[in-house]
C-alpha cells in the first residue's frame, strides 16, 4: 500500500512540473529552475516503482494491514497540530499550549492529576522559553483583546 501511494503522488508531483517551474533560455543545465525539482522527482518515481517491484514479489507477512493501520491512526496526532495551529490567533498562544498539552496528556491515558499537572507545567515553561527568552514572535490571540489594558500588554509581549 504505501509503495503504490509513494508511487502515484511521486507520478502526480512529476506531472505538476511544467507547471509548477520554468525553462529559461539560454542558461545552464544546472542552474534551470526545473533542473533539480526533475532530477528530485525523477528519483522519486524510479525508486518508488522499484519498491512496489521489490514489495510485489517478496513473501507476504503476516501483520502488515495492522502496521498500515498503526500509520494511519497516527495521523490523528497531525490532525490534533493543525487543529492547534487553527486555534492559536484566536485563543493565544498560553491558553492554546495549555489546553492542548493537557487534552493529549488525557488522550494518551494520563488521568493522575500529578500528570495533568506537569503537562500544565510543561505548556507554561515552553512558552516562557519561546516567548519571553528566545523572543520568538507568537500570535498573541483575539481573547487577549478582552483583558484590562496592562495585564493585556504583558500577556501579549510575554505570554
Amino acid at each position: 500500500m504505501f509503495a503504490w501511494f509513494m508511487l502515484i503522488a511521486s507520478l502526480f508531483l512529476l506531472l505538476q512540473l511544467t507547471k509548477q517551474t520554468t525553462w529559461r533560455d539560454g542558461g545552464a543545465l544546472l542552474t534551470q529552475p526545473r533542473f533539480w525539482p526533475s532530477v528530485a522527482l525523477g528519483g522519486m518515481v524510479i525508486f518508488a516503482a522499484f519498491h512496489l517491484l521489490g514489495s510485489a514479489c517478496s513473501d507476504r507477512i503476516r501483520g502488515r494491514r495492522e502496521e498500515v493501520w498503526l500509520w494511519i491512526r497516527s495521523l490523528e496526532y497531525a490532525g490534533w497540530f493543525v487543529v492547534y495551529a487553527l486555534v492559536v490567533p484566536y485563543l493565544g498562544y498560553l491558553p492554546t499550549t495549555v489546553i492542548f498539552a493537557v487534552a493529549l496528556t488525557l488522550r494518551l491515558g494520563y488521568r493522575a492529576p500529578k500528570m495533568l499537572i506537569a503537562a500544565a507545567l510543561s505548556a507554561l515553561v515552553i512558552v516562557v522559553l519561546f516567548k519571553t527568552l528566545m523572543k520568538v514572535n507568537l500570535p498573541s490571540g483575539m481573547a487577549y483583546e478582552a483583558l484590562p489594558d496592562g495585564l493585556r500588554q504583558i500577556m501579549m509581549t510575554y505570554f
